[in-house]
């Protein structure tokens, strides 16, 4: 049985559970986290919002968020956005809840004007890729090489 999550914007009073969740999110992927409440306040509630995030509450407690990235398609004139995380609380995953945030987020971009959403994931995690294609996603078959450098 699906259930009905409240999704919606992000607010000060969810960053500490927020922060709970990118930390738990980043620990699955291997990463150290060093996320706070202070760096997600600048970049989600901040005069520049560099992410839109949204939350997923059930009975008052949060257990989901989405977190959108702005992209450019500069040579086709496309604003994109990008899913950078998509995170459910693991007890509570195929209820419906996932879904939910990806619509919110799809009316987000589309509100923003963005053409596509696109979102990843590590290649060995078999079923965040199934669930993807079940909403309606497509493999993009991108070969491209990222780079980084420090600032």
């Amino acid at each position: 049985m699906a259930l009905q999550p409240i999704v919606r914007p992000v607010t000060p009073q969810d960053l500490e559970a927020l922060a709970d969740m990118v930390r738990h999110l980043a620990r699955f992927h291997g990463d150290t986290p060093t996320v706070t409440s202070a760096t997600l306040a600048r970049d989600c509630l901040g005069q520049a919002p560099w992410l839109h995030v949204l939350v997923a509450e059930v009975n008052g407690a949060l257990c989901g968020y989405a977190m959108l990235c702005p992209r450019a398609r500069a040579q086709f004139g496309e604003r994109a956005m990008d899913l950078h995380h998509l995170y459910v609380q693991k007890d509570l995953r195929g209820q419906g809840i996932g879904r939910a945030l990806v619509r919110a987020a799809e009316a987000v971009a589309d509100a923003l004007g963005a053409r596509s959403l696109s979102v990843s994931s590590m290649p060995e995690n078999d079923m965040a890729g199934k669930v993807y294609l079940a909403m309606g996603f497509r493999e993009s078959g991108s070969q491209t090489r990222r780079f980084r450098r420090d600032l």
